[in-house]
């Protein structure tokens, strides 16, 4: 330990060298339940990508993991600390270093957050899509190391698809570059891809090239009463087989529509037992809205209500947006699940998710992004009683087993880290775990790395 903190403070200033267990206590974990949590050795706050590479340089030496970390709002323990590890937390380099409307880039170090860039490129007339439920705290790195997704998937795509290059800092210390400023390109294997959704196991990533687009116009919702999940996962289809693009089109089932009347009071109709919300961003809204009301009637909707204008919109996303919180005030722990399935299943995943919970007698409200089947389960118990935390792991599984058996996976945008990685093998099969293990081996051979995740 001396030897850790002696050889760190070569490289770093004091004030980024936390060692008061107290304050490292702090940094131990993400927001993921039943994912167990070590005891850091320190935590560093680097400012810079030198100062990242002196952290690899000092670890590779010693011997010693290393867990990098974000904002900590990771829903899988993929942040979560192991015992005597440098938790190495990038929040501090928190710098936009470029906008450029021209080449319609950004270039961001990891510590950003992902509100902060989206309403910075929004001044310069710029649309940054990717926005997960925490975008007001979540930072980029974050976001890359996870796959992150978001409300406007359905449109727009994950962060995957906007991530062009990277500058990475490996094991040992060495700086790499992969991926490009340019529109296209196609040179070498796509080691940014690979980068994106490794969850801090290969590299650290120091600095991004975002691609951005120009900023839609304001969007128009309209929600849609179902009497069953069945209906209103129909009319998804229909709306999609149509050749609609909505920017959202997000479903909340009845336990979650009267979790959110508890927490906000807002008036949702508690009688229904699906609602649909679909936006369109299109240069005639109101157009698209009517048409998929349409479809949202035919396929048995008992009450169809487009919004008026931006004010009326932005309530009925409030209602969407507060979907976890509320769910978080039923019972005194929450684990939510992230099994993306074909849209064409998730009538089946949804009322499988039903079955599931009446019979481990939970209650389990379900939320997704039904434009592209990303569903969120998530599984409400009493943390104080073992016998409910039991059931409450089981379902969770369940859950996890049903989305495969759909032909899904397990996880569409909050990534495997602990919570998930005996599943991960299981989506993977053998030959596609060994090939992956062998990719971690190349770019990480002494397993420093956010040890004990994905594998």
């Amino acid at each position: 330990m001396a030897d850790l903190i002696e050889m760190l403070l070569t490289g770093l200033p004091a004030e980024a060298v936390l060692t008061d267990p107290d304050i490292t206590g702090s940094y131990a974990n993400d927001m993921a339940s039943f994912c167990a949590a070590g005891t850091p050795a320190v935590v560093v706050l680097p400012r810079t990508v030198e100062q990242v590479r002196h952290v690899m340089r000092t670890a590779t030496a010693l011997r010693v993991p290393v867990v990098p970390q974000g904002a900590r709002t990771g829903l899988s323990g993929a942040a979560n600390a192991s015992d005597g590890c440098v938790v190495l937390s990038l929040v501090k380099m928190d710098r936009i270093l470029e906008i450029n409307p021209v080449d319609r880039i950004a270039v961001v170090e990891p510590g950003v957050v992902n509100a902060t860039l989206s309403r910075a490129v929004m001044e310069r007339g710029l649309y940054y899509p990717p926005d997960p439920s925490s975008w007001e705290q979540c930072t980029i790195g974050g976001n890359i190391g996870t796959a992150s997704g978001g409300l406007c998937c359905v449109k727009y795509g994950v962060t995957a698809e906007y991530v062009l290059g990277l500058d990475v800092v490996l094991a040992d210390g060495r700086l790499l570059t992969t991926g490009r400023r340019t529109a296209k390109g196609v040179a070498g294997y796509d080691l940014t891809r690979l980068f994106v959704g490794s969850e801090g196991s290969l590299g650290v990533i120091v600095r991004a090239v975002l691609a951005l687009r120009p900023a839609p116009p304001e969007q128009l919702v309209l929600a849609a009463e179902f009497p069953s999940t069945t209906a209103a996962c129909a009319a998804v289809c229909r709306i999609m087989e149509r050749g609609h693009t909505p920017a959202l089109l997000e479903l909340m089932d009845r336990t979650c529509v009267r979790a959110v009347n508890d927490m906000t009071h807002m008036g949702l109709p508690e009688t229904t037992e699906a609602l649909l919300l679909a936006a369109f961003d299109t240069p005639d809204p109101a157009a698209d809205l009517a048409a998929v009301g349409e479809l949202c009637t035919a396929a048995g909707a008992t009450e169809v209500v487009p919004a008026e204008d931006a004010a009326e919109s932005e309530l009925l996303l409030q209602a969407r947006r507060a979907t976890l919180t509320a769910l978080e005030a039923v019972k005194s722990a929450t684990m939510i699940d992230d099994v993306c399935v074909p849209r064409s299943r998730l009538a089946e995943m949804i009322d499988g998710t039903a079955a599931i919970a009446r019979k481990h007698d939970l209650t389990i409200g379900v939320v997704a992004h039904a434009g592209d089947g990303n569903t969120h389960p998530t599984v409400c118990f009493d943390a104080a009683d073992p016998d409910e935390s039991r059931r409450a792991r089981e379902s969770f599984d369940e859950i996890m087993a049903l989305g495969l058996a759909l032909g899904g996976t397990i996880t569409g945008e909050h990534g495997v880290g602990i919570l998930k990685k005996e599943w991960l093998a299981r989506e993977l099969g053998p030959v596609g775990t060994e090939l992956q293990r062998g990719i971690k081996q190349v770019f990480d051979p002494l397993g420093l790395l956010n040890p004990g995740k994905l594998f």
